[in-house]
């Protein structure tokens, strides 16, 4: 019997949901928790870890779980990690759906970066107004750069105080679009933007206004994930659903 853990959390997650969904498959959509209150989703929904490989070698088991796709941010590369470990440990279908990063073109001053400490150490120098376009989860090692004046763009409101001494924060939820994130920038006199290299539509805003105002780019890199059979499209991941449940994979 085909039941479905999605690990999900991006746009396309959703739209996969959906598919699953309409198609009446059985699935669980599995978010991570860093979001405080996400979307509501059209399969059921689970929120939280799993307790590492070995924990989520039990849940693969306890819930008689058939495929595993992974929708997960790009920049997750623990939870993928994890997903292949596991389902090579018990024989778990896995499936990757990740969308395709964002290559330079004409326009685009982009210095790459390979993590976030190298991002931290590409902004040593005088103080210049910096879009961190990074989301909440490493935002504290830049408080060793605290010569900057810093704009932060969250899901959520922070909960506590912030490490970095000269902070303001937005709280909005994407997508943006690019007169917006234009305006934002000129209106924040932003110098210098860092980003991650998530790819798909609905950050992309910022990079295109950047482009339109000639501003430089810290682009931080994907990080290397083990070997898995990745798809970038809904339609590929449903055609390999039908295809491995036919097979009785």
């Amino acid at each position: 019997m085909t039941r479905i853990l999605l690990l999900g959390g991006t746009t396309e997650a959703g739209l996969l949901a959906r598919a699953i969904a309409e198609a009446g498959l059985p699935g669980i959509y599995s978010y991570a928790g860093r979001t405080e209150a996400p979307l509501d989703q059209p399969i059921h929904m689970r929120v939280g870890g799993f307790g590492g490989v070995e924990g989520l070698c039990a849940y693969l088991k306890a819930e008689a779980i058939s495929h595993v796709i992974d929708a997960t941010h790009p920049f997750a590369a623990q939870m993928s990690g994890n997903a292949v470990a596991a389902c090579t440990a018990t024989g778990t279908p896995l499936l990757a759906l990740e969308r395709a990063p964002w290559v330079a073109g004409e326009g685009d001053r982009w210095s790459h970066v390979a993590d976030i400490p190298a991002a931290v150490a590409a902004l040593s120098g005088p103080p210049r107004r910096v879009f961190l376009a990074i989301g909440r989860q490493h935002l504290d090692p830049f408080a060793s750069q605290p010569q900057h004046r810093y704009l932060l763009r969250l899901v959520d409101a922070p909960t506590g105080p912030l490490t970095l001494p000269d902070a303001e924060v937005i709280v909005a939820r994407g997508p943006f679009d690019v007169a917006g994130d234009t305006a934002l920038l000129r209106q924040h006199q932003t110098e210098v933007i860092v980003a991650k290299n998530a790819g798909g539509k609905g950050a992309v805003a910022k990079i295109a206004a950047a482009r339109a105002l000639g501003l430089p780019v810290l682009m931080i890199d994907r990080p290397r994930l083990p070997k898995r059979q990745v798809v970038t499209s809904v339609k590929a991941a449903m055609d390999w659903l039908h295809h491995t449940a036919r097979l009785g994979v």
